[in-house]
């Protein structure tokens, strides 16, 4: 049988889940300076199917300003290259026969505010999940039996309690993002 605590234990993995899935779609939002993590969501059609570009290749940012991808396997070169130009990432990769190199090209006003749309989805996204995550548990704990209703309520006040903490860790999250892709 499913207790009070398991409902809260639940609740909260949810909530933990969703936090940190919204913390790598915004590892993959491009700032000002070169991340790996920037072609994370890039997918190459390679060997009849469609795979994560990290696993078809090396990603490194040796300088500030540029992204060096290296295939495993030079016969995928140009996939790679057209799944980067496919992605809307707005990059413009060059490859030499053996290496892809991708400068960053300094970020404008306009894309920096679209950049911040883009991150404020990936948080709305979050916290539905977040609230999602509070909503079912409080209705699996109304349907606990054998529970009196003081230890009821007490559970979704706790739930509550981890819906607000979550909230907030998605908050600090993004004002520090949009802070990231504002900073010139």
């Amino acid at each position: 049988m499913t207790t009070l605590a398991d409902h809260i234990k639940h609740a909260k993995q949810g909530m933990d889940k969703a936090v940190e899935a919204a913390r790598r779609e915004f590892a993959t939002v491009r700032t000002g300076k070169a991340t790996t993590a920037l072609l994370d969501l890039v997918r190459v059609e390679a060997y009849g199917s469609e795979m994560p570009l990290n696993q078809v290749a090396s990603v490194a940012a040796p300088e500030p300003k540029l992204l060096t991808v290296q295939p495993w396997d030079k016969s995928l070169l140009k996939a790679i290259e057209k799944a980067i130009l496919a992605s809307d990432l707005g990059l413009t990769p060059s490859n030499d026969g053996h290496l892809i190199r991708i400068p960053l090209p300094p970020l404008t006003e306009e894309r920096r505010r679209e950049l911040v749309k883009v991150v404020h989805k990936f948080a709305e996204e979050a916290r539905v999940a977040v609230r999602h995550a509070r909503t079912e548990a409080i209705s699996r704990i109304k349907k606990t039996e054998h529970v009196s209703e003081d230890e009821k309520k007490h559970a979704e006040r706790e739930v509550q309690k981890l819906h607000d903490e979550h909230m907030k860790l998605l908050e600090e999250a993004l004002k520090a993002k949009e802070a990231e892709i504002m900073e010139v």
